[in-house]
């Protein structure tokens, strides 16, 4: 079937398409396909290559689907930015979904099932062995890389969609821009496994919910969003002009033929499915807009998520930064709940509890949600500089303790110097003795005597008796306490005394005027 440059086809429900007057519609489409500078010679290419990205059968699709979930899994769970970009790369799931949106555009139902099944089959695959890949690990704790792709919003709708038509764009310029080759700059901007293998962490480890619903909501957007974008791109490009499907038809049923899918619908009621244009332009895309409808509740409702906690988080910083400067903050946590912000500093300086008081109202009143402050002072490094010195400093060695002291030969040595002094100048005939101590004190040296007699000795003869043993002892401090006991009968004269040294009792301090 040959087309001229002024004749086109008008859609209809016939298989061949009479001639007509150019449309506004199919007019404005052409001249966007002009200045985007679309080949429609290479278009048959274009859509063959397209069909063929959207086969599952492939070795190399398998291979590189299984080594891009490999190694996006382990760049997950090692929190590495360098090789889940190195996953995104390899990805192969930009092709199947690309030839859903070629299929929705150009009402190919067989195409749109092939890719369906593909892209089926390929997220099965994909999480399976991510799954297996976590449960083999020895640890499954959730990365920041993972928690990351848990909380999509409608920020990652708009990232999906540009992606999505970039992708279009540069297949339907053909080989001269790279074609479905430059598609791998695209998938890394629109991340389509690591949300995948994130879910298989999610099953991996354990069947975790949070993970496992975040994750495949941001597949779920990226996926709608790219075959929404491909869809558009595709249709406004014309590639659902009938030549394009005419020169196709023979090729693609011969490549076809060998399918099973083909051989299925080739038994029922959508056996021209392929070799027929299938109409609906308007079904197609009010299906397409229902999933995004759809999906633009949950992710409004992360986007005023994220909102919220980026102004409290705005305003605990400007908070933190009227309560204490920025070098006194060693550490600043902050969680912001549906209904409570909670903030935990430690801080180096005293910060006082009626500006923390007024900081948690500021909160309330600037984030609308309860507030409170907790904060923990600790050393400074001044303080801690001081502190380690002074735990690093050399402990002096205790002084080595006193020799043992021998009482029992200090005591014989002073009773013996005592004895002979005393034994000299005492009146033994008229007083005898019954016995002394040697009494040492705080204030000197006391000399207790006992003796027997009537009367007591006249003070003549202490006074005698004091100046004598300090001579003869060479101790100015000596003082002599006396102690007379009447005489009994059973008593002797010339009898022994006692002596002995007892130690004194405790003496309280003497108050000089």
């Amino acid at each position: 079937m040959v087309v001229d440059d002024v004749i086109h086809f008008r859609e209809s429900t016939d298989t061949v398409c009479e001639p007509s007057i150019m449309t506004p519609t199919v007019s404005v489409r052409s001249r966007l396909e002009r200045l985007l500078r679309v080949d429609a010679a290479s278009k048959p290419a274009i859509y063959a290559e397209t069909f063929d990205s959207a086969e599952l059968a492939d070795l190399n699709f398998l291979l590189s689907l299984l080594l891009s979930a490999g190694i996006a899994t382990l760049g997950l769970v090692l929190n590495s930015p360098a090789v889940i970009i190195g996953a995104m790369m390899i990805s192969p799931l930009m092709g199947p979904i690309l030839a859903g949106g070629l299929a929705l555009a150009a009402a190919d139902l067989y195409l749109g099932l092939k890719a369906l099944l593909s892209i089926l089959a390929s997220v099965g695959l994909a999480v399976g062995f991510s799954a297996l890949l976590v449960w083999l690990l020895p640890f499954q704790s959730p990365t920041a890389e993972i928690l990351a792709r848990t909380r999509p919003n409608l920020l990652d709708l708009g990232v999906a969609l540009f992606s999505g038509l970039a992708g279009a764009l540069v297949v339907s310029r053909g080989t001269k821009a790279g074609g479905v080759s430059a598609l791998p700059g695209v998938a890394v901007a629109v991340a389509l496994m690591p949300p995948l293998c994130t879910v298989g962490f999610g099953v991996g480890s354990g069947f975790s919910g949070p993970i496992i619903y975040g994750a495949g909501l941001l597949f779920l957007t990226n996926l709608a969003a790219i075959v929404a974008s491909a869809f558009f791109v595709f249709y406004i490009v014309r590639m659902d002009a009938p030549d394009i499907r005419a020169s196709l038809v023979k090729s693609m049923q011969v490549r076809a033929s060998r399918d099973g899918l083909y051989r299925v619908l080739q038994r029922t009621r959508f056996a021209t499915a392929f070799s027929e244009r299938t109409h609906g332009l308007r079904w197609r895309i009010v299906m397409i807009l229902a999933v995004l409808v759809v999906l633009f509740v949950p992710l409004r409702r992360g986007l005023l998520q994220v909102r919220d906690e980026t102004l409290a988080r705005t305003a605990v910083r400007d908070v933190v930064r009227s309560l204490t400067p920025a070098s006194s903050v060693l550490s600043q946590t902050v969680d912001v709940g549906s209904d409570r912000v909670s903030v935990r500093l430690i801080v180096t300086s005293h910060v006082d509890p009626e500006r923390v008081a007024a900081a948690e109202k500021t909160l309330l009143r600037r984030t609308g949600k309860d507030a409170t402050i907790a904060v923990r002072r600790v050393a400074a490094e001044e303080e801690l500089a001081v502190l380690r010195a002074e735990l690093t400093r050399p402990v002096p060695a205790p002084p080595p303790p006193p020799a043992p002291l021998e009482l029992e030969r200090a005591r014989k040595e002073l009773l013996a110097r005592l004895d002979a002094p005393l034994k000299e100048i005492w009146p033994a005939d008229a007083a005898p003795l019954q016995s002394y101590e040697l009494v040492l004190t705080a204030d000197g040296v006391v000399v207790r005597v006992t003796y027997e007699a009537k009367k007591d000795l006249d003070t003549v003869f202490v006074d005698a008796l004091t100046r004598f043993l300090r001579t003869r002892l060479g101790v100015a401090t000596i003082s002599v306490d006396l102690k007379r006991e009447p005489p009994s009968r059973s008593s002797k004269a010339g009898r022994r005394p006692r002596a002995g040294v007892t130690a004194p009792a405790p003496v309280p301090p003497k108050i000089c005027p």
